[in-house]
């Protein structure tokens, strides 16, 4: 089953990211891309897990494992 892609950051600071990245700094662009790209998987990634009926406890979204890995690499 697969979880879906939502932001939880107001569950971790009471600021919020946005707030804190200058306007003009590279990852905003950078998630902008990412994001449009992950549009596209959205499909693809959905038909990787099982159907919500079968059961079980949802999966991290792999958008979000997605933007993680990337995050890491830059």
């Amino acid at each position: 089953m697969r979880a879906p892609d939502t932001y939880t950051e107001s569950l971790f600071t009471m600021s919020k990211l946005e707030d804190v990245i200058p306007q003009s700094h590279p990852l905003r662009l950078i998630r902008k891309m990412v994001n449009e790209a992950v549009a596209h998987l959205e499909g693809f990634l959905t038909s990787m897990y099982a159907a919500q009926s079968q059961g079980g406890r949802p999966a991290i979204a792999p958008e979000k494992l997605l933007r993680a890995m990337l995050l890491q690499v830059l």
